[in-house]
């Protein structure tokens, strides 16, 4: 039998409206609010980054290829499907082209100026269709070019259009061209910078409208396999490409939204280290009571022959003990929160404030596991500061103490 578990143990037992016992009661609180408070806050944060990073990937994949040229228009000089770079290239889960042309669109009552962004029936479309308000996506031919076309709810309010209405786009060149099209469906992602220029129309369309064959294409995107090695993919891809083309990384296209995305994270991380210093505090503190209180029984097993070891080991499982029991509830709080949040979406957003209309929760299994353990192991880390001074309780002073 393990004596100092069992001495442990009895403790708990009688210590029933001591003042040792409100002082654990308030780090089991401590620890459970922290590991809940650590688990919503990644769940959140993460859910936010990935919201954010689908809604930036349905307007231009990891990579994008272009033709390398010192004009910043939207539009750009046409290149070949085939530049060199294949889907077989480690990290590389998809090849797609895409090309885009400015228009202005005219109704009945009004005209905006907007950028047409051409795609293919190969084209992945499939983060663009969680972000549909109404309606449904392009509706693609073998033959002829598509008259569908994507419109976002801030252009689709602007011009007071609606799915199934059909409008005039007069496309900027020499001489202009004019073409209706119809309104087959209305995003909405809350990012201003792609819903108030972009309309998602046919890539056939814009071929035509530019005298291209079927071969040209205004540029090419590359899909990754994991966005997180974007960095080593974007070289492999670099050495393998044509050397009159460029390649930018969406990182680098869209720097403001991923830097300020970083910066969440920082944040987050910073406020969960001050969250575990404070449990770890809390339980430094009611150990060292838990130990004052006790001094006369310290002072009694010395007596009797008991070692500093073993009588460390007796407020060591009592910690042990009240740590995971305040790790338990925390968990269970926190993912019961999660879960709630992710099937009942019960706490709403202001979309042109956060982008999105309700808080987003993204699971990670490790990164729970991970807040458990680091909590734990520095916690019982901490646990050894105030079991050292039982080293220099003397057994004649302690036992006559009161």
């Amino acid at each position: 039998m393990n004596i100092s578990k069992y001495i442990s143990d009895k403790i708990s037992e009688v210590q029933t409206g001591s003042f040792t016992q409100s002082v654990t009661k308030i780090a089991i609180i401590s620890i459970a609010a922290g590991i809940a408070i650590m688990i919503v806050s990644f769940a959140i944060l993460e859910g936010f980054r990935n919201e954010i990073r689908e809604k930036i990937f349905s307007f231009g994949a990891h990579l994008q290829i272009s033709k390398y040229d010192t004009n910043n228009s939207y539009e750009g000089a046409p290149i070949s499907y085939n530049i060199g770079v294949s889907d077989s290239i480690q990290g590389i889960k998809k090849i797609q082209g895409f090309a885009r042309k400015t228009a202005i669109i005219k109704t009945e009552d009004e005209v905006l100026g907007v950028v047409v962004k051409g795609v293919g029936k190969e084209y992945d479309l499939s983060a663009m269709q969680q972000n549909l308000e109404s309606g449904e996506l392009i509706a693609f031919t073998d033959t002829a070019s598509s008259k569908d076309v994507l419109l976002s709810q801030a252009i689709a309010s602007k011009l007071r259009l609606k799915v199934g209405d059909e409008a005039i786009f007069y496309f900027i060149q020499n001489p202009p061209r004019a073409r209706k099209l119809r309104v087959s469906g209305i995003y909405n992602t809350g990012l201003e910078e792609f819903d108030e220029v972009f309309v998602l129309g046919d890539i056939k369309l814009i071929r035509e409208l530019n005298n291209w064959p079927d071969t040209l294409v205004g540029g090419v995107e590359v899909v990754l396999q994991d966005f997180e090695q974007i960095d080593e993919a974007a070289e492999r891809v670099f050495e393998s490409m044509n050397y009159d083309l460029q390649l930018e990384k969406i990182t680098d296209r869209h720097a403001q939204l991923f830097d300020w995305l970083k910066l969440l994270q920082k944040n987050v991380v910073i406020f969960l280290v001050l969250i575990i210093f404070v449990a770890t505090f809390n339980m430094v503190s009611t150990v060292f009571i838990m130990i004052i209180e006790r001094i006369n029984m310290i002072g009694v097993l010395k007596a009797v022959g008991a070692t500093d070891a073993q009588i460390r080991k007796v407020f060591y499982f009592r910690g042990l003990k009240l740590t995971l029991k305040g790790m338990l509830w925390g968990n269970l709080v926190g993912i019961g929160f999660c879960l709630v949040q992710y099937y009942f979406e019960l706490i709403p957003l202001d979309p042109e404030n956060y982008y999105m209309d309700r808080v987003p929760i993204s699971w990670n299994i490790g990164v729970i596991l991970l807040l458990n353990a680091l909590t734990l192991v520095l916690t019982m880390l901490a646990i050894l500061i105030p079991a050292a001074m039982i080293a220099r309780i003397k057994p004649v002073k302690a036992i006559k103490f009161d």
